[in-house]
């Protein structure tokens, strides 16, 4: 896709029409965030405002119609390039985005239309299964339409966020093929958390448990994930290993729940350890 952000970097009218037009189509308003996003970061936020402005009006189109996703996701990916563009740490635009995407999920903003009380009833009248758990949990004295308003909020929140990520990716692989080819290859491969960065996602998630805002634990795990996507990365990278166990990791990491626990605790350990590093020393 390099010959699109080549096309998209000619001038700023291009990647406006390139973005506005692409949000605009269904399921493609990752290309559009991705645009703004490779602008932002090539060229900083004021003169990336024209091409986010473009890439926003058909998001907020698409908001009115009660698809809040290429509008949240514009906004966090534009989010993440400034940080990354300012600070030049992935770790520190990962935590500003997860912090950003819990706002959202506390201010509701991923609620489907009416709340999240049409949802129970058609739940309800779907499946006696669900129906007797809702049931049983409201003899508990759960609230079960704050319940599945959250976990509805939640989910979506996630997703916007693994998307945010995603579409920054690839903004950036576009920014270093254009500018400094390989030189994302090895970005990725060094992201790790600094202990101070650990330090504030634990943070965090106490904040969350101890005020009541479970949006925090839900999200601030995701910067640790990608963590330690890219310590197998660098790993498989440094050991010269084949391609082929990046994709027996990936098929690994999306079918079971273990592997990405193992992922979430080797980058909590290489905080410290620093495993590429020995690695390297090692060869």
């Amino acid at each position: 896709m390099l010959p699109v952000a080549r096309l998209m970097m000619r001038g700023t009218p291009q990647a406006a029409v390139g973005a506005a037009v692409s949000t605009l189509v269904p399921w493609l308003f990752w290309l559009g965030a991705a645009i703004a996003a490779l602008v932002t970061l090539r060229r900083g936020l004021a003169p990336a405002l024209p091409v986010i402005i473009a890439a926003a009006l058909p998001a907020g189109w698409w908001w009115t119609q009660g698809d809040v996703i290429p509008l949240s996701s514009l906004l966090l990916v534009v989010l993440m390039a400034v940080v990354l563009r300012a600070r030049l740490r992935w770790g520190e635009a990962l935590i500003i985005g997860a912090l950003a995407g819990a706002v959202m999920i506390q201010l509701g903003i991923f609620l489907p239309p009416g709340g999240a009380g049409p949802l129970l009833e058609q739940l309800r009248q779907g499946s006696p299964e669900v129906a007797a758990m809702l049931k049983e949990f409201s003899r508990q004295g759960m609230d079960t339409e704050r319940l599945a308003g959250l976990m509805v909020s939640g989910v979506t929140g996630l997703v916007v966020l693994l998307a945010g990520v995603a579409c920054l990716a690839l903004a950036r692989s576009w920014q270093a093929g254009l500018y400094n080819p390989g030189g994302f290859r090895e970005e990725f491969h060094a992201l790790r958390l600094a202990p101070r960065e650990l330090a504030l996602l634990v943070l965090l998630g106490v904040v969350g448990v101890l005020f009541g805002l479970p949006a925090l634990g839900m999200l601030a795990w995701i910067p640790l994930l990608v963590a330690g996507i890219a310590l197998v990365h660098g790993v498989i990278g440094v050991k010269g290993m084949n391609g082929l166990w990046l994709v027996a990791f990936y098929v690994l990491l999306i079918t079971t729940w273990p592997m990405i626990l193992i992922v979430l605790l080797a980058a909590l350990i290489d905080s410290f350890a620093d495993f590429r590093a020995r690695l390297g020393r090692s060869d």
